[in-house]
């Protein structure tokens, strides 16, 4: 137990200082199998970010992590891996010579949450792996071929995870929500999709440097070429995109709107309010036509952590706040 407190403690703090906020909100019964979840998918997103090893050795770990997930751990696998895996970032580092640590902690999950943490890493692991077939080679740029190639991507590493929070939800929590369980995971998988979008669009010009773009500009009649000499070409893409991004997080708030539960609505507002005040900054400042990468300051997010305990507490709040973004958003700079 001591081991499990310090993985969901101190190493998930070390490792996502903004999730480990929206964790530490939720109700208790939620905290573990969410904590746990995200250790391990950010043990599997180290594997698949660490350049220094060839791409056939990443993809071959991702594939060892995901066997473990599902069948446990497997000492001979874990000491070849910590060989093969060397994050330069010591929290990274840590997250991976204690990867058996959270696989033991797996194991003692109750049945259900076991279950559903495994199902959704399935699913997590398998975009990461098509991420390194599409873009790990490092050859030239590479760019999705279509929309719904983006939109399978950011079912794969986000969407699902709306899912997976929403049966955890829905196991833990009595009478949280009058939506049926359907409903609520759709809004729920457009909640993930929306916040991956916002790091695909806030992440472009460094996505493209490292020679790859999710968004898919053959749909536009466009090729990177033809962007890179004319920047503003991009912006009916990007747009567009931008567009899809607000959709999901509206998706989002009608999310928050449908729960009762005041510790739970929290732990979403944060997540959903700061992607949005993204959103903004990124119509404000287009990354193909601006240097440097948007950003919003931690006062603000000071700000955001105090006055979201008021948008939990009352839907007119929230609605008042949500059409503020809307209007914002829009406003022509």
């Amino acid at each position: 137990m001591t081991s499990d407190r310090t993985l969901g403690g101190t190493l998930l703090a070390s490792v996502s200082r903004s999730f480990y906020l929206t964790i530490k909100a939720l109700p208790r019964g939620l905290r573990e199998p969410v904590g746990l979840g995200y250790l391990l998918a950010r043990a599997a997103d180290t594997i698949a970010d660490s350049a220094e090893a060839p791409v056939e050795v990443r993809l071959r770990q991702l594939q060892a992590v995901r066997g473990m997930i599902e069948a446990g751990a497997d000492k001979p696998a874990l000491e070849l891996l910590k060989k093969e895996i060397v994050p330069r970032d010591a929290a990274e580092c840590e997250l991976i010579s204690r990867l058996g640590e959270a696989l033991n902690w797996l194991e003692s999950m109750p049945v259900s949450d076991r279950a559903d943490i495994v199902d959704v890493l399935r699913k997590i692991t398998r975009g990461q792996e098509l991420d390194l077939l599409r873009f790990g080679k490092g050859e030239g740029i590479n760019t999705l071929q279509t929309s719904a190639e983006l939109d399978e991507y950011t079912y794969l590493v986000a969407g699902c995870v709306g899912e997976f929070w929403t049966r955890l939800c829905f196991r833990h929590l009595q009478g949280f929500t009058k939506l049926n369980e359907i409903d609520l995971r759709k809004l729920g998988v457009n909640f993930g999709k929306g916040l991956q979008l916002v790091n695909i669009l806030r992440d472009l010009t460094a996505d493209l440097k490292a020679g790859r773009c999710y968004l898919p500009l053959v749909e536009f009649g466009l090729d990177l070429d033809a962007i890179n000499r004319t920047p503003q070409l991009g912006r009916a893409v990007f747009e567009s995109w931008l567009a899809q991004a607000v959709n999901h997080l509206d998706a989002a708030y009608h999310y928050i709107r449908a729960i009762s539960n005041w510790r739970l609505r929290y732990a979403c507002i944060l997540p959903w309010h700061l992607g949005m005040r993204t959103l903004i900054l990124l119509r404000e400042k287009p990354p193909l036509e601006n240097s440097g990468r948007v950003k919003v300051s931690r006062r603000e997010v000071r700000g955001v952590l105090v006055k979201a305990l008021f948008w939990a507490l009352s839907n007119f709040l929230l609605r008042s706040e949500r059409n503020r973004l809307s209007r914002a958003y829009h406003c022509k700079k």
